[in-house]
């Protein structure tokens, strides 16, 4: 359960619709699983096109919904009038992620007016065990009068 209450009470509707503007999550078959004030979790099925040489999952592919899931996390507390963009984040790979889909959980740390800081867990599923892969840091910046949707 989230502690923070969002800003927009459509939250959820609007960052679903925007994950879904997002060609690069389609192209390698991501979904959200979860969307709460402040919580997100996306994942991905395992395809050998998503693997490195040793057939893990690629890091770019661990650190690409990392990505997504804290930014989307933080973008659900900001007001309907702002966009989200992130400013930086940090990535550790903790273990190869090795399995049958990758889920990560992003929640927002702490909320701020400009900058929201997220944490990101990304585990890969195998066996039917989350077993745990990377950890990442974000900062997010809230770009308030800004549409979320495209102008062309």
């Amino acid at each position: 359960m989230s502690q923070f209450a969002p800003k927009n009470p459509d939250f959820a509707a609007r960052v679903r619709d925007s994950f879904a503007r997002q060609r690069a999550m389609r192209l390698i078959g991501a979904d959200i699983v979860r969307i709460e004030p402040g919580l997100c979790d996306i994942a991905v099925d395992f395809r050998p096109e998503l693997t490195q040489q040793h057939e893990f999952f690629h890091g770019g592919i661990v650190g690409m919904i990392g990505d997504s899931a804290g930014g989307y996390a933080a973008f659900s507390l900001m007001p309907a009038d702002a966009s989200v963009l992130t400013v930086e984040y940090k990535i550790n790979l903790l273990f190869p992620a090795q399995g049958s889909r990758l889920i990560a959980h992003g929640r927002v740390v702490k909320p701020g007016r400009t900058l929201t800081v997220c944490q990101i867990d990304v585990a890969a599923i195998r066996d039917g065990d989350e077993r745990p892969c990377a950890t990442l840091m974000q900062t997010l910046m809230t770009m308030t009068g800004l549409s979320d949707r495209p102008t062309t």
